[in-house]
Order: C-alpha cells, then structure tokens, then sequence
C-alpha cells in the first residue's frame, strides 16, 4: 500500500510515496480503499510547519478523503464492505459541542490523514456518502464543505431566506459556502482580486461580486450594495488584514465566522464596533460527524455540485499542493487515488 508522507516543516518538496505493509484491524477499526483526496489551505500550511499544532515525526498528510470499505474489524456495525465513505475531519467529534476530547486529534494535522491508497479508521468517524454523489464531489465535504456549512447554518445568529452572506476569496470554503447559500436562498455577496473568477462567481449564481483590487475599502461596497444593512453572516478566511474590514460588513446582529489566516493571526478588533452593533465574532474549526452527515445530505437533495478546478493523479500529488499554493485555483483541488 502506497502513501504519502511529510515531515511538517520539509514543505511541498518534503511529500514522500512511501510503501506501508498491511496491519490487522483492531476493534471498531475500518479498512478504506481511498478513491479521491481533496486539499485545503490547512494542508499547505502543515506542510510549511505553520498550523495550530505540529508533530515531530512524519505524517500522511491532508484531511479529506473518499473511498470503499474494503474490510471491517470485530465489533463494526455503521458500516459493511462495499459501504461508499468519507471520513470526519476529528475522528472523535461525532455530535454536539465541541470539546479538548472531540478535537484532541485531526486526519492529517497531528495523527495520519487520507492521501494514501488505503487508511484505517475507526468506524465513528465514516460517513457514508449519498448513492447519487462521486467520490470526488464527497472528497470536497469534510473540511470544506462541514466548516461553510458550520458557519453559515450552524453557529450564525439565526439566519433566515433572504438574509446576506458575505464570503471572502474564491478557495475552496468560500466557493462552496457559496453553492450552500444559493441553495438555501440566501443573497450572497463574493470578493476577489480576479474579475474573471468573479464572473465564475457570478455564473453560479453570486448575486453581488466585488473586486477588492478596485474596491481596497470593500467593507463601504458591501453597506453600499445592502442599504447600509450590511451582512447577516461574512465568512472570514482573510485573518488579522481582513478582519477589522469584515466586522464593519456585518449587519446589526450579524456574525462574522473566523475561519483562516491567510494574511496571518493577528490584529486587534476594537470591542465598540462588536458592542455598538450586537454583532459576534465565532471562532470555525470545522465541525462535527454530523455536520457532515448534513452538508452531505443537503448536497445530494438540492442537486449541490461542488466546483472542482482540477483533478490530479496520485502520483502528481506535489503539483496538486503548487496548484493550490499558487492561489489560481477557482474551488477545490483534487487528487484521484485509485
């Protein structure tokens, strides 16, 4: 069995195929036939060595992954071979709140993740997926897919038909909280440097873009393109040169979902702006099995396709990581396995 391994820190260039013999399952543990892996920004920056926690020995990187049960060990029951999976980005969060037990390990961040031929897991972290979605469009979900869904449904102040979305850049979050929102009915406003990708945007039916490079106060676009509203829900991928920016989008009652740092943590948010507009700031790590379980669900019956920008060999792994490294990227990467 082939799998890729990465001392956090090697960068790109430290992603290694490496040949791991066949282990006996233990009790509850699943055997998964890997089909289509999907990357995240999290996944560039365990390789630079810069995410939330670190390990000293190498890992099999990346989170998100799709297959085939191939065997099943004692006392499994959710699942039986041949069962269509994806796996939960925290094996042990299955419900509810979060909590330092539910979140103490993540795929691919400080214990092994899914970019290899075959993973084992254990049978409550899999999800099976909806008979009418691919292996690829289910690759898009655990962390992408569950972190939108999370922030827009799960953790906004009561959010309601009609009400605004705000999403920052066109990755894979902000895309895909993009296809959730129109699906539910919300308005939904984008930014990007790109007018072409903000055209994709509006191709899918984005129903206010903004171009950032023309608009470098785009908070004063988004009160302008609301009446002076402003968002219900901005989802935040920017960090510490965006957030101050976002809060000012936000509507009265608003949330503003911080989910990345790709301008870096940091910064400060003046607590009167939050007072004076009873608006909330909401720290996304991702979310829970169940969460997948229904951004899955509410995919497959509204007829949700994520968007794929492109679809690499296993082999091609490094030129996967670039491609999402070089930021041209309109969604989701992904790597087919098997």
């Amino acid at each position: 069995m082939r799998a890729y391994q990465i001392l956090p820190g090697d960068g790109i260039e430290g992603l290694q195929c490496v040949d791991f013999p066949e282990r006996e399952l233990g009790i509850g543990e699943v055997r998964v036939r890997v089909h289509a892996v999907s990357l995240n920004y999290r996944d560039l920056m365990v390789a630079n060595g810069n995410y939330l926690v670190t390990v000293d020995d190498p890992i099999i990187p990346c989170s998100d992954g799709a297959g085939e049960v191939l065997a099943v060990g004692p006392g499994v029951s959710r699942v039986q071979v041949g069962d269509r999976v994806a796996a939960s980005f925290f094996p042990y969060w299955q419900d509810g709140p979060t909590g330092p037990d539910k979140i103490r390990h993540s795929l691919g961040g400080d214990i092994d993740g899914m970019l290899a031929e075959e993973v084992v897991l254990p049978e409550d972290a899999l999800v099976k997926i909806p008979p009418g979605m691919s292996f690829v469009d289910a690759s898009t979900m655990p962390c992408a897919g569950v972190t939108a869904w999370n922030a827009i449904f799960e953790s906004s102040n009561g959010i309601r038909p009609g009400d605004t979305v705000l999403l920052l850049g066109t990755g894979g979050v902000s895309v895909l909280g993009l296809q959730l929102a129109i699906a539910a009915g919300l308005k939904t406003i984008i930014t990007s440097s790109s007018d072409e990708k903000l055209q994709r945007a509006r191709e899918l039916g984005a129903h206010q873009t903004i171009n950032y490079r023309s608009f470098p106060e785009w908070q004063e676009e988004v009160l302008r393109l609301t009446h002076g509203a402003g968002a219900h829900v901005v989802l935040e991928v920017g960090g510490q040169g965006t957030v101050n920016r976002s809060v000012a989008s936000s509507a009265m009652g608003g949330s503003v979902a911080i989910i990345g740092g790709v301008s870096g943590f940091g910064g400060e948010v003046n607590p009167a702006t939050l007072l004076a507009g009873a608006k909330r700031i909401v720290g996304i790590f991702v979310g829970s099995r169940t969460m997948l379980e229904k951004v899955m669900r509410f995919a497959d019956t509204s007829g949700l396709q994520p968007v794929v920008d492109r679809v690499f060999t296993f082999d091609q792994a490094r030129e996967a990581y670039r491609h999402m490294e070089s930021g041209s990227h309109f969604g989701k990467v992904v790597i087919a396995v098997a």
